[in-house]
C-alpha cells in the first residue's frame, strides 16, 4: 500500500495523508442488501446494516499504512434502537392519556438529551480503533449542554452573529475530549479563527435573505386573485413558485455548507493528538458545495440508486482533504501507546453497552 507522505506544516514533522480505498461498485452490493433486508425485517436488520456499512468505510480508510476498525456489535445497536422506540411509544402514550405526566417526562428528556449525546459520542469513540488501539471520549454533561443547547440558543438570540462561538463550543467538546489509547486530543481554536470563516457565509446569507424577500414581494401579486381562479389556473399560477422554492433551498443550503467546511478546517487545524501530532484539513469550501449539491441531484434523479456512489465520493473527498502531521514514526508511536499502561487500560475498558441512536 502506498501512503505517500510529505513534509508537514510543522518543522520536523511528516505529513501522512488519509486515503479512502472504497469503490462505489463494492459498496453498492453492501448497500442494496442492507436496504432489502431492512425492509423485509421491518427495520430490525438496520442494526446489522449499520455495522456492515461502518466496517466498510472504516476498513477502507487508511492512515500511515494501516486502516481503521469499527468494533461495535449489531446487538449493541439493536438494543439501543429498541430502547429508543419503546421510550418514544411510552412518551406518546403518556402525552395522550396523561398529559401532565407526559409534559414532566418531556422536560426530563430535554435535560437528559445532552447525556444521551455524550454517551453516544463515547460509544462511537470506544468502538473505533486504529492499530489495535481504541479511542475514547471523556466529555462531561456540562460540556454537552453547552454545545447542544447553550450554543445554538446564543446563536439564535444574536441572529446568527454568535454562531462562531457556538461552533467553538461544539468542536471543542467533540474534538477536545477525545483520547487515543489514553493520549488526549487538544483543540485550541479561538473565537477569532471561527469568525474568519464566518463572515463570507454570513454576508451571503444576508444577501440571500434580501434577494429572497424582494423576489417574494414581486411574486405576491400572482397570488392575489388565486381564490377566484379555477383549479387549472391555480396550478399554472403556482408553477413559477416551484423552481423558486428549490433555488432558495439550494441557496441557503450552499451557504450552510460553506460555513460547515470552514468550521471543519478551523477545528481540525487547531487539534493536536498527545501534543505532538497535528490534524490538518484543507476542504475547499466551493468544492464541498459542488460535491454535496451534485451528490444530491444525482441521488434524486436515480431515485436513490446512486446513493452508494455519492457516499463513497463524499468519503473520498474528505479523506483527500485530511492529513496528520506526525512527529517521529507513526507506527512506532502506535506501538508505544499500545504497550503503555494507559493503552492497556483502554483495551479493557467496559465498552459493552448500547448505542442510543437518536
Amino acid at each position: 500500500m502506498t501512503t505517500g507522505s510529505t513534509q508537514g506544516r510543522a518543522s520536523g514533522k511528516t505529513r501522512q495523508p488519509f486515503i479512502f480505498h472504497g469503490k462505489a461498485g463494492e459498496y453498492f452490493g453492501i448497500w442494496i442488501v442492507n436496504v432489502l433486508l431492512t425492509i423485509v425485517t421491518l427495520g430490525i436488520y438496520s442494526a446489522w446494516a449499520k455495522v456492515r456499512r461502518n466496517r466498510y468505510f472504516y476498513g477502507n480508510t487508511e492512515l500511515g499504512g494501516s486502516r481503521f476498525e469499527y468494533l461495535a456489535s449489531p446487538m449493541q445497536i439493536l438494543i439501543g434502537r429498541i430502547i429508543v422506540v419503546v421510550a418514544l411509544v411510552v412518551i406518546n402514550l403518556l402525552t395522550t392519556f396523561l398529559p401532565l405526566v407526559g409534559i414532566i417526562v418531556l422536560i426530563a428528556l430535554f435535560f437528559a438529551f445532552p447525556e444521551l449525546v455524550r454517551r453516544g459520542l463515547r460509544f462511537a469513540a470506544r468502538t473505533t480503533a486504529y492499530r489495535n488501539v481504541r479511542f475514547d471520549f471523556s466529555g462531561t454533561y456540562g460540556g454537552a449542554f453547552l454545545a447542544i443547547f447553550a450554543g445554538p440558543l446564543l446563536a439564535m438570540l444574536t441572529f446568527g452573529l454568535a454562531a462562531p462561538v457556538a461552533s467553538r463550543w461544539t468542536q471543542r467538546f467533540i474534538l477536545g475530549n477525545l483520547t487515543y489509547g489514553g493520549r488526549p486530543f487538544a483543540n485550541t481554536a479561538t473565537n477569532g479563527a471561527y469568525y474568519r470563516v464566518f463572515w463570507l457565509p454570513f454576508l451571503l446569507f444576508v444577501g440571500a435573505v434580501v434577494i429572497s424577500g424582494l423576489a417574494a414581494a414581486a411574486m405576491l401579486p400572482a397570488l392575489a386573485g388565486l381564490e377566484s381562479m379555477s383549479e387549472a389556473e391555480q396550478i399554472v399560477a403556482m408553477l413559477p413558485f416551484v423552481p423558486a422554492y428549490f433555488i432558495v433551498l439550494a441557496l441557503f443550503g450552499s451557504i450552510s455548507m460553506i460555513y460547515a467546511a470552514g468550521v471543519r478546517n478551523v477545528a481540525f487545524n487547531h487539534t493536536a493528538i498527545d501534543g505532538r501530532h497535528d490534524l490538518v484539513s484543507n476542504v475547499g469550501r466551493w468544492s464541498y458545495v459542488w460535491l454535496m449539491i451534485s451528490n444530491f441531484i444525482v441521488t434524486a434523479l436515480t431515485f436513490g440508486l446512486m446513493r452508494p456512489w455519492a457516499a463513497v465520493r463524499h468519503a473520498r473527498f474528505l479523506a483527500a482533504a485530511t492529513n496528520l502531521d506526525v512527529q517521529g514514526d507513526l507506527a512506532g508511536y502506535a506501538n508505544t501507546v499500545r504497550e503503555s499502561r494507559s493503552a492497556v487500560g483502554a483495551e479493557y475498558m467496559d465498552i459493552e453497552g448500547v448505542e442510543i441512536g437518536l
